[in-house]
């Protein structure tokens, strides 16, 4: 199944998470033309932040399996504006103490894909992109604004 299209005139946004040093071909394809890559944590491998860079911009924060001089250079939870969007991204919504002024919250962690609204909040959850985790699909989403509101969509890839 191809990516969606871009939706409307904002940034197209590849968002991963818990690739757990296995960075797919898949996933790579269908990253191919957004504007820019959120990774949710547990990379697992810091040269696959650079593979994503030559697709488009990254911004990542560090997962719970993230070790090493290169993974405390990454923050465990961040909070970014693209376009309209006001996202916070951290690795385990579990960890988030009180609703962030956001109008997105990314997590991952748990590798089940999601997405919800509540409160004004777009919810997401991109699944895991790396390894198979029991039964649970291997996914990555796409964010983007439209009509001044958050949307989402989960893209469920090939094994």
């Amino acid at each position: 199944m191809p990516p969606p299209l871009r939706p409307g005139p904002g940034a197209r946004i590849g968002v991963v998470s818990d690739t757990h040093g296995l960075l797919r071909p898949e996933a790579l394809e269908a990253l191919h033309g957004v504007d820019r890559i959120l990774h949710a944590g547990d990379i697992g491998d810091p040269d696959h932040l650079d593979v994503l860079a030559r697709i488009a911009p990254v911004t990542a924060i560090r997962g719970n399996i993230d070790r090493g001089a290169w993974a405390e250079a990454l923050p465990e939870m961040i909070s970014l504006t693209i376009g309209a969007l006001r996202i916070h991204m951290i690795h385990d919504r579990k960890a988030l103490s009180a609703d962030p002024e956001s109008t997105v919250v990314i997590s991952g962690h748990s590798h089940r894909p999601g997405i919800e609204e509540t409160r004004g909040i777009l919810w997401l959850n991109p699944g895991a992109a790396g390894p198979r985790r029991f039964r649970l699909p291997i996914t990555l989403a796409f964010l983007w604004e439209e009509a001044g509101r958050p949307r989402a969509a989960i893209h469920t890839l090939s094994d």
